[in-house]
């Protein structure tokens, strides 16, 4: 391969990997990922024979039919947050759901790995939020004037107390709320 393939390649194996993030953060990945993978074991385990030499070990039970069809629907939640973020909280709760009753019907939700990849999954696909951009305001930017801001929050007594003139201690005004007639504000708010 001459190197000029090379730099190509890198180029769109580096777009791919940007589009990938992209894609990625616009849904519960890591949620969906592990209620997947929570999924598999459950459906597994309750079918596997495991050969020791001679011997084979069967780990069937009678719900052998519950564990392949929760496990099954673990994996479609997993893809319902991939591939349908709105649904998330939906997915997410059953999941959880589903996780739990994995622990009752197929060998302790596939020996507890089954269990916690889908209580995890379920819970990261509940508690993710999609990504909103701050709104900017119509309005031009304003440039702060030498008087003070205009930010429509009210000064602090010290800032007020700057603007006037600020009476001794023990005067007739004694209050440190920044209101007095004095400084103009006379206790009322500010309005912006």
């Amino acid at each position: 391969m001459s190197a000029e393939a090379q730099v190509g390649l890198g180029n769109r194996l580096g777009r791919m990997r940007q589009s990938f993030r992209g894609w990625r953060g616009q849904r519960p990945f890591w949620g969906g990922l592990l209620t997947l993978l929570g999924g598999i074991p459950i459906m597994y385990f309750p079918y596997a024979n495991l050969t020791l030499g001679t011997m084979t070990i069967r780990m069937a039970t009678t719900a052998g039919a519950g564990s392949l069809i929760i496990g099954v629907l673990l994996v479609v939640l997993g893809l319902t947050m991939w591939f349908q973020p709105m649904s998330r909280v939906f997915a997410g709760v059953a999941a959880i759901l589903l996780a739990l009753v994995s622990l009752v019907v197929s060998n302790f939700g596939g020996f507890v790995m089954g269990f916690l990849l889908a209580l995890i999954g379920g819970a990261l696909g509940v508690s993710w939020m999609p990504f909103k951009p701050e709104k900017r305001s119509r309005r031009g930017a304003r440039t702060p004037d030498a008087g003070g801001s205009d930010d429509g929050a009210p000064e602090p007594a010290a800032a007020g107390a700057a603007n006037g003139p600020v009476p001794e201690a023990g005067g007739a005004t004694d209050d440190f709320s920044g209101t007095s007639p004095m400084n103009g504000t006379n206790g009322r708010n500010r309005a912006g």
